[in-house]
């Protein structure tokens, strides 16, 4: 079970896809999981792993998709009503498992980490790639560049199979060698952050071509030229030091790497609804216990309350409000 947890966990950080892991802090008995159970919740909502019967799942699911949209760890007490004390900073849940028991998980996102883009041979990209692994971000560079500890290698100027979820940063320093190729390709991204290594001159006859060749206004007026913050820097390092900075200062303000316009996938809304034999809170969408009476769809816990509400469904109909 372990093996497969750190497995699962290693791909989905290979592909730089945000999820959470879910582990059993304590329990008490009858449930049948125990501290150290894990599980790993994805944004698409798939599980891998267990820490107990169906009906703890649609909680913990819901808790980690928040957890991932604030990035931010919490705490869950699952438990008979009134079977103890509230504990503070535990989001509170009523156990809805007919055989009972307690059980409170730590809920922790595991988001991408930092990904730097380059495109070109230059020094200066260079510099920032090097720059870019020393403070911890992932870096990406063009087959033909000797990086040791690269995360990502790509065909020169196709980016195409490249993980650019958020957060992502796109260089461009080509230095003169297929600049209008490798800035192309770099716009044509979704990526917010894209910045070109070179003079607001050169810069602006580039700009025109590519406009000429379909880049929409909004997507070049957002380019950043001359890239890197105004530290008159000087030599390459110098450089790399400031389009490094420009880039933490972006991370650190923004709340999202995707493009005005667009929705970003990582983001999901969370619509609650009440299973209407249980009363616990299910998130739409994530539940996969479904039954329609009449025109209305109704969502539940786990397949026992579906199969409930099945067989007496005016039963239940009467207590929702």
């Amino acid at each position: 079970m372990i093996d497969e947890f750190l497995k699962q966990s290693l791909m989905l950080r290979e592909r730089r896809e945000a999820y959470a892991h879910a582990i059993v802090i304590r329990h008490g008995k009858p449930i049948s999981s125990k501290p150290g159970d894990k599980m790993i919740i994805c944004q698409d909502d798939a599980i891998h792993g267990w820490i107990g019967g169906g009906c703890t799942h649609p909680v913990v699911v819901k808790e980690a998709l928040q957890a991932l949209q604030e990035g931010e760890p919490r705490l869950v007490a699952i438990s008979p009503s009134g079977a103890v004390q509230p504990i503070r900073d535990f989001a509170q849940y009523p156990m809805t498992c007919h055989s009972g028991g307690t059980l409170d998980i730590y809920i922790e996102p595991v988001l991408p980490n930092p990904l730097v883009v380059i495109l070109g041979h230059s020094p200066v990209g260079q510099s920032v790639a090097r720059l870019a692994q020393e403070i911890g971000y992932s870096v990406a560079i063009s087959e033909g560049v000797e990086l040791a500890g690269a995360q990502f290698k790509f065909p020169e100027n196709d980016l195409s199979q490249l993980p650019l979820a958020d957060p992502c940063f796109v260089l461009v320093s080509t230095q003169g060698a297929d600049d209008e190729l490798a800035l192309k390709a770099a716009l044509q991204t979704k990526v917010s952050y894209v910045a070109f290594v070179g003079s607001q001159k050169k810069a602006k006859a580039l700009k025109d071509y590519l406009r000429r060749e379909g880049i929409s206004s909004n997507r070049l007026n957002a380019l950043r030229t001359p890239a890197g913050l105004d530290l008159q820097a000087k030599t390459p390092g110098e450089i790399a030091v400031s389009i490094l900075a420009e880039i933490i200062q972006f991370h650190r303000n923004s709340t999202s790497g995707i493009l005005e316009g667009d929705t970003p996938t990582e983001t999901k809304i969370l619509t609650e609804t009440v299973d209407p034999v249980c009363g616990m809170s299910v998130v739409v969408g994530s539940s996969k216990h479904v039954a329609k009476h009449g025109e209305t769809v109704f969502y539940f816990c786990c397949a026992r309350c579906r199969t409930r509400f099945e067989t007496e469904p005016e039963r239940y109909l009467t207590s929702i409000p």
